[in-house]
This record gives C-alpha cells, structure tokens and sequence, in this order.
C-alpha cells in the first residue's frame, strides 16, 4: 500500500508539475462531485455560432418600411383587392345563377346543341352582369371609403360605415327617394354587420373582463 500511496502522489506531482510548466493545470472532478452542480439559468451555446440561440428566435415580424408607412394597409391599397374580387366572386355566383336558370327554362328541350348553346348564353349573360353590379359596388365604396378617410384624416369603423351607407345610396338613385332609403338601410346593415365581425374579439375580451370585474 505504501508503494501504491508513493505512486499515486508521484503521479500527481507529476501532473502537477506537468500543469505547472504549460500554464496552470486544471483540476480534476470525479462524476460524483459534477453530479451536484446546478445548472439552472444556463443555456446551451450553439456550436457553429458560438451565440445564444435565443437571440435567434423573433417573436414578430421584422421589415423594413418606407419612411412614414404603416404595417397595415390602407383603404387604397385594399381598393384594388376589394374590387377584384367582387368582382370575381359577382362572376361566379352570376355563373351559378346562370346555369340554375338555363336549365329552367331549357327543361322541355332534348340534350342537343340549341340547348346548351343557350344555356352557355345564360351563363355568360348572368355572370358578367353580376360582376358589373358588385364590381360596381366595391368601386363605390372603395372610393367613399378612401374620401372620408382623407376628409376625416383617421382610420376606423366610421369610415367603414359611412361608405356603406353612402354607397347603399348612390347605388339605388335611380329608384326614387324610396330606393334611395331602402339602400342606405341596406348599406348601413351590412357595413355595420362587417365592422361588428372586426370586432368581436374586442367586444368579447371587453365583456368577459368586465365580468370578471364584477
């Protein structure tokens, strides 16, 4: 044992010795001793960055904008989406109504070229009349809708539904002061509808903290 004891020491003076002529060495942990350290706060570094990787991770969108831009989009911008797809979708449901129709009034006939060529005919006619109206519709409103917001110099719900109501009115002109009152009610519904479903999440969060209040 004593021999054993002398060898051990040798080798650690030898180590020692060793550490000290390259520059200090390092001391040495059994596994049991490491076991109880904690490591709690620390965060793995990332092996090619050698940074944190929690700088890495963005919690929103970063971009560059325009001097004086907002992130969100304005009414003119939207004017073009907004018109696009009135229209398109005017298209469709006239296609729809269209073909439901062709077949109406076509039932009597046999399955020949006359009557799918009217059918086709009814079709196209339905369509491009229902993407006239909405497409019409969207013009109007998109170009109130960017008027008072100019006129008024602020973005909200009031804008949406003054544009409806005004645009409700202009639409039924021609069908006297009555029409006039039956579009504007019309409009007004349903931009108050539209604005209503922007907003539900805001009215409900509203709601339910109040409740919780009380």
């Amino acid at each position: 044992f004593t021999a054993m004891d002398s060898n051990s020491q040798g080798s650690g003076a030898g180590k020692g010795g060793l550490g000290g002529l390259f520059g200090g060495g390092a001391p040495e942990y059994s596994n049991t001793e490491l076991a109880g350290v904690p490591l709690t706060g620390m965060s793995p570094l990332s092996p090619y960055l050698n940074v944190d990787p929690r700088y890495l991770v963005q919690d929103t969108d970063e971009f560059i904008l325009p001097t004086g831009a907002n992130k969100t989009r304005g009414r003119f911008e939207l004017a073009f989406f907004t018109i696009g797809g009135s229209c398109i979708t005017g298209a469709a449901l006239g296609a729809v109504n269209g073909l439901r129709m062709g077949l109406k009034e076509t039932r009597d006939m046999a399955w020949s070229k006359p009557r799918n060529v009217q059918i086709i005919n009814m079709v196209t006619r339905q369509g491009a009349s229902w993407a006239n109206s909405l497409g019409s519709v969207a013009l109007l409103y998109s170009v109130f809708g960017v008027a008072i917001e100019k006129a008024r110099g602020a973005e909200d719900d009031i804008n949406t539904v003054a544009a409806g109501t005004l645009t409700g009115m202009l639409f039924k002109s021609g069908s006297g002061v009555k029409g006039v009152a039956r579009g504007g009610l019309a409009g007004l519904a349903l931009s108050g509808a539209y604005a209503l479903y922007n907003n539900w999440d805001h009215i409900t969060g509203s709601s339910s903290s109040s409740s919780r209040l009380y």
